[in-house]
This record gives structure tokens, sequence and C-alpha cells, in this order.
């Protein structure tokens, strides 16, 4: 099915080519302007491969106004069949690419636990737990679920539950949540089930855990595979998506940020972007040893993300390098009014990281508003966590087996229609390789 995808999306991204490249030489200069428009469309499908949630979306709105004007443009020029045969070979070697590079790693089937603990909050993900029947789901698996009440902490619900016998453990709820579950089954040495019932499950889409099969990720202590995966921490408290300081940070300060997150967002970022911003200044060492400029964002992140147009938008291909994914987004030189005018975003990766400042600095760890007294040492805990994932979802991030670049994308596309890239096949294989890209 693969290398028939691969194929596929070959021939027709070749059929629409050369297509296209005829019908803009027979109808200049109109014809041009059709082939601006799918252009824009291949490359916003290629966007679409990359990215998940808001960035895929903008991608396919942007692919689809641009092959619409195409159509509009093609409508005028007659000869309809063959133009939109154009559009029509454009869309289908994009969908038959996104078949291709999707992963599915067959991970080592590892024995069920006796005792398993399911933890929920049935207010994540606007209640998603019960929407769905996670305790009756559960129960029905064999998996003990233990609710997470007003006022109750989360750490004490787990310790107990171990103490009482749990031999794994599972967390349906935001990624904050998911970070303080995770950190306790590493540092008890048992395994862990991530269930996407918060909001966005970051965490859930790198570990290839599917979003959308939320029940369906119980069955990660039925019959579900095993991989180990690394966390991080900052100042000793373990993080499993990133550390955000700068405009991010600042904004999940604010009472409103849970109901309005991006007019908050909007809000902060105009005064971050003065001159001097409005916390305290951040120091830290770039690997070539050179300091750290005045940072609209800083990023530091449990591996590295793919980062897109916006810092966070990516997805991480691995999760067990055993580094930190660093991310500062600088401001440019001050214009007019001491506003900063452009940016320039500088990545990197290392197993420690160290962020000093004079005074105490607000951050966002894995979206949950806190303040830490600087040095912040951040520190990479490889291969620290097992986790469990069932055996029906991908078992690896989405963008594991997308290269980074539309040539690089042709060529494994390539590599797979002829057999020579049997990455999808071999979980093992695919996890050391999935990140060469």
């Amino acid at each position: 099915m693969r290398r028939l995808a691969a194929l596929g999306s070959l021939g027709f991204a070749a059929v629409a080519v050369v297509l296209a490249a005829v019908l803009a030489i027979e109808r200049f200069p109109r014809g041009v302007a059709v082939l601006a428009c799918l252009v824009v469309a291949l490359v916003a499908g290629w966007l679409a491969l990359r990215h998940a949630g808001v960035g895929q979306l903008l991608a396919i709105a942007a692919g689809a106004l641009a092959l619409i004007g195409a159509v509009v443009l093609l409508v005028d020029l007659g000869d309809i069949l063959a133009d939109l045969g154009v559009v029509v070979a454009f869309a289908l070697a994009a969908a038959l690419a996104r078949v291709a590079f999707r992963v599915h790693v067959d991970l080592p089937r590892a024995p069920r636990p006796r005792r398993p603990v399911l933890f929920f909050n049935p207010r994540s993900g606007g209640g998603k737990a019960s929407e769905l029947h996670l305790v009756e789901e559960a129960r029905g698996r064999g998996i003990l679920p233990v609710e997470l009440g007003p006022g109750e902490d989360l750490r004490e619900l787990v310790e107990g539950a171990i103490e009482d016998g749990a031999d794994a453990l599972a967390m349906a709820g935001g990624d904050g949540s998911q970070a303080i579950v995770a950190e306790i089954a590493a540092r008890r040495g048992l395994p862990y089930a991530c269930v996407p019932a918060g909001t966005r499950n970051h965490f859930a889409l790198d570990l290839g855990v599917d979003r959308e099969d939320v029940v369906g990720s119980l069955d990660a202590f039925v019959d579900g595979g095993e991989r180990r995966v690394d966390l991080a921490a900052v100042n000793g408290r373990v993080f499993v998506n990133n550390v955000a300081l700068g405009v991010y940070a600042d904004a999940v300060q604010r009472p409103g940020y849970r109901d309005a997150k991006l007019r908050t967002l909007l809000e902060v970022a105009p005064a971050e972007l003065g001159a001097g911003g409005s916390g305290p200044a951040l120091r830290w060492r770039h690997p070539d040893g050179e300091e750290g400029g005045d940072a609209v964002a800083l990023l530091v992140s449990n591996n590295a993300y793919r980062l897109g147009v916006t810092l966070g938008s990516g997805t991480r291909p691995r999760l067990d390098e055993g580094v930190l994914g660093i991310a500062a987004a600088e401001a440019g030189a001050a214009g007019e009014g001491g506003v900063a005018v452009g940016m320039r975003l500088r990545q990197w990766r290392r197993p420690r990281f160290t962020v000093d400042a004079d005074g105490p600095v607000p951050l966002g760890i894995d979206g949950e508003a806190a303040t830490l007294v600087p040095p912040l040492e951040f520190a990479s805990r490889p291969g620290a966590l097992a986790v469990r994932i069932a055996p029906g979802h991908p078992g690896a991030s989405p963008s594991t087996e997308v290269p980074r670049g539309l040539g690089r994308a042709v060529v494994k596309l390539a590599r797979i229609a002829i057999g020579k890239d049997r990455a999808a096949v071999d979980g093992t294989r695919n996890m050391r390789e999935g990140s060469s890209g």
C-alpha cells in the first residue's frame, strides 16, 4: 500500500507539472498565473503534511484558495477538462504522499499489567472523560479509574495508588497532568500510558497516540507495545513538552489565558516587543558561546521541534534522542517608537541548558503558569519513561517519516516506491531514521 501510494504520488505530480507547464506556454500570459496558483497549492499541501492542528488547517486553507484561484482562471480560458486535470492531479499527488508518509511502528508487545490504574480529570478537554464514558471503558478493560476531584493533589493520588498495588499508570487529562504521572511512573519504574483527553494533547501526538481515538488508547494496557522516551526537567520539575519564556510565558500568567489564549497572547506581545520587555532580562549562551539577545520568546523542549512559521507550531520527530531542543526568537533592532523591527529564530540542541536572570522568571511549563528562581537549569533525562501504546495507533510522531524540504520528500517518495525505504515496516529502524531529514 505504501509503495503504491508513493508511486501514485510521484506519477500524479509529474503529470500535473508537465501538463501545467504545457498549458502555461500555450496560454501565455494567463496560463502563468494558473501555474503560480498550482505551485502555491503544491507548497501548501507539503506544509499540511508537516504540520498538525492550526498550522495544518491554515496550510489546507491556503492550498484550497490557490486551487480555487486556478479553477476560476481556468474557467475563463476554456478547455476545462485539461485544466481540471491539472488541479485533480496535484490534489491526488498530495493526498497519496500523505498516505505514503503515514507512520505505523510495530512496537514490541509488552506484558499486560495486573493492576493498571487510570487517573482522569473530568474537566479536561471540555469533559471528554464523561462524554466518551471513559470510566466504563476502563473498567471493561480491567483498568481501575480514579477521578481527580476539585482541590485534590494528583501526586498524592498516584503515590497512594502505587502503595495499594498499582503496577501501571495512565493519565487522561492535559499535558501538565501527563507530566506529573509520567514523572512518577519513571521514578517508580512503572509503565505509563497517555490517554488524550485534554484540549490539545501535544504529548500524545508526538508519542504516536491517535488523538481522535481516546477510548482506543486504553488498549495500551491490554495488548499494547512499549517504547522508551525521554523526559526533561527544569530545576527538578519534569516536563513532557516544553518550557516557554517571554511572550508566551507572560501570557499564561494572565487570568484570562485559558478562556482566550490567542487574544491574551496578542495583548502581551506589544509590551514584550517593545524595548526591554516586561519581565526580567534573560541571560544564556548560544552554542558558539555568544550571549543571547533580547528574546521575545525562548522555548526549551523535551527533544527538538520542527518549527513552522510560529514558535512551537510543529511536532517532534523523535522523543528519544536525549537532548533538549532550544529555540530563541530574538527581536531585531529598535525602530520608530522603540518597537523592535524584524525577528530571527535560532535553534540548537543540547543535553543541558542554563538560563539566568536578575529576578524570579515567569514561564509556562507544559502550558501551566509557573515562576522559578534563577538560574534555570534544564536537563534531558534520556530513556526515562516506558510508554505503552495501543497496537492500532501510529506509535511515532506524524513527522517521523516526513523529511525536511520538498526535494528530500521527492527523494524519499522515490525510495519508498522502489522498495529501498522500509522504515514504516520495521519499527526499530523507523525510530532510528525518522529524524534524519
